[in-house]
C-alpha cells in the first residue's frame, strides 16, 4: 500500500464516514487473563467516546511506510488454505459477529503479544464502496465498482495513572483522586486485507508497530505466519556493520559521504516527484554507488554476498531505514560531530606527521557552548 491508499482508509475511520456498526474489544491483564470482552454499537455510543475509539484505530495506520507500517505478503499456499489466513477471512466474512471466531482470535493475540502492562485489543470491520477515481484524481462517489471489506485492529497498552488532586465542583475543594486505567496509543495493529491499487488484495496485509527498534515477532508469527523485515533500527545497524565488514580498509570518509549523499538525493527526488509508492533501494543500487566511489571489485562482490546473508536475496530496503537523511555524524571515542547532511563536503580526513585528523572547514561563524569564538593564526595564538 502507498501513502495515498493508507490516507484514504484513515479518512474513513470516523463514525460519520465508516460503515462500522459495532466495535469489539478484549481487555487483558499482565498475566494474560481476559478481564472483560465487549461489543459496543457505534450508533448509540456517545460522540466523545466514539471519537476516541476511532482515533485509536486511525493510529494503527500512522507513521512511516517501511518503519511503522510494514507490508505483509502471504504465500499462495497460505491463501489457498492455511489456518492463519482462513481465520482472518472468516472474521471478515462474519463481520466479527461470530463469538467463537473472535474468542479464537483474541487467544492467538494473548498467547503471542509481549507487553509490560494490561492492554486493550480493539477491532472493527468496515465495508467501503470505493469511489471511482478519474485520471485527474477526481472522486466520483456515486460511481463505485469495488466494495472493500476490511478488518482494522489496534492493540493498545493500558497504563495505570497516579492519583492526583482534582477539583470537586459540588464541594468547591480539591480531593485526592483515584487511580485510573488509561488507554494509550496502539503498540501494534494491522489492516487486512490490503487496499492495493484501491482494491481488495487478500494476499497482503499491513502491519503496524509503534516501536521501530524492537518487533513483536511472536505476534506476527501467530497472526500471519510469514517473515517480516527486521525493525528499522536493526536494519540501520545491520547496514552499517555490513559496510564496515565488507569494505574493510576501503571504508573511507569519501565512501561514506558519497553513500549518504546519494541516498539522500534519492529520498529528496522521490519526495519532489510526489510518487505515491514508497521509495526502495536495491542491493544493485548500493553496489553502483560503491563502484562510483572507486571501491574495488573484490570488496563490492563481498558486499553483495554479505548483503544477501544479512537481508535476504533480492530484498529491497527503505533508504530512511538505513541512513538518517537529516543528520550526518562523525564519532571518535571522545568526540561527536554532527553535520548538516547537505554540507558533508566541509569534512575531510588527513594524516599529518603520522597522526590521523578529522578536518572541518570553519570559515563561517563558530560557537562553543553558545558563545561566538574566533580562531587565531598559529603565530599569534597563546599557548
Amino acid at each position: 500500500m502507498n501513502n495515498k491508499e493508507i490516507g484514504e482508509i484513515r479518512r474513513r475511520l470516523r463514525r460519520e464516514r465508516s460503515n462500522i456498526t459495532a466495535l469489539y474489544g478484549c481487555y487483558v491483564n499482565e498475566n494474560k487473563e481476559i478481564i472483560t470482552s465487549f461489543r459496543q454499537s457505534t450508533a448509540i455510543m456517545p460522540e466523545n467516546e466514539a471519537d476516541k475509539y476511532y482515533a485509536l484505530l486511525r493510529r494503527a495506520l500512522s507513521g512511516t511506510i517501511g518503519k511503522n507500517l510494514i507490508d505483509i505478503s502471504f504465500k499462495t499456499s497460505q491463501v489457498a488454505g492455511s489456518p492463519e489466513h482462513q481465520l482472518l477471512m472468516d472474521l471478515r466474512k462474519s463481520t466479527l459477529k461470530d463469538e467463537e471466531l473472535l474468542a479464537s482470535f483474541y487467544q492467538k493475540i494473548i498467547d503471542s503479544v509481549e507487553l509490560d502492562s494490561n492492554y486493550l485489543i480493539l477491532i472493527g470491520c468496515d465495508s467501503y464502496d470505493v469511489p471511482f477515481k478519474s485520471k485527474d484524481d477526481e472522486m466520483q462517489r456515486d460511481a463505485s465498482e469495488e466494495t472493500y471489506t476490511y478488518l482494522i485492529c489496534a492493540i493498545c497498552p493500558v497504563k495505570q495513572t497516579k492519583p492526583n488532586l482534582h477539583y470537586v465542583a459540588e464541594e468547591k475543594i480539591f480531593h485526592d483522586g483515584a487511580m485510573n486505567q488509561m488507554v494509550s496509543a496502539p503498540a501494534i495493529g494491522f489492516l487486512f486485507p490490503a487496499f492495493d491499487n484501491r482494491a481488495t488484495n487478500i494476499y497482503n496485509a499491513l502491519y503496524y508497530t509503534h516501536d521501530t527498534k524492537q518487533g513483536q515477532d511472536a505476534f506476527v508469527e501467530a497472526i500471519f505466519n510469514t517473515p517480516v523485515p527486521k525493525p528499522a533500527a536493526e536494519q540501520k545497524k545491520s547496514f552499517e556493520a555490513l559496510l564496515t565488514t565488507s569494505l574493510g580498509e576501503e571504508c573511507s570518509m569519501d565512501v561514506m559521504q558519497t553513500v549518504h549523499e546519494q541516498l539522500c538525493q534519492r529520498i529528496e527526488l522521490h519526495k519532489e516527484s510526489k510518487v505515491p509508492d514508497p521509495l526502495l533501494v536495491s542491493k544493485e543500487d548500493v553496489r553502483e554507488v560503491l563502484t562510483s566511489c572507486g571501491v574495488s571489485e573484490a570488496s563490492v562482490a563481498k558486499f553483495s554476498v554479505d548483503y544477501d546473508e544479512v537481508f535476504g536475496f533480492e530484498t529491497d530496503l527503505h533508504p530512511k531505514n538505513i541512513i538518517d537523511n537529516k543528520r550526518f555524524e562523525v564519532k571518535t571515542p571522545d568526540v561527536s560531530i554532527k553535520v548538516d547532511p547537505t554540507r558533508t563536503d566541509l569534512i575531510e580526513t588527513r594524516i599529518i606527521g603520522g597522526v590521523k585528523y578529522i578536518m572541518i572547514c570553519a570559515d563561517e561563524d563558530i560557537e562553543v557552548n553558545g558563545v561566538n569564538i574566533h580562531i587565531k593564526d598559529r603565530e599569534t595564538a597563546t599557548v
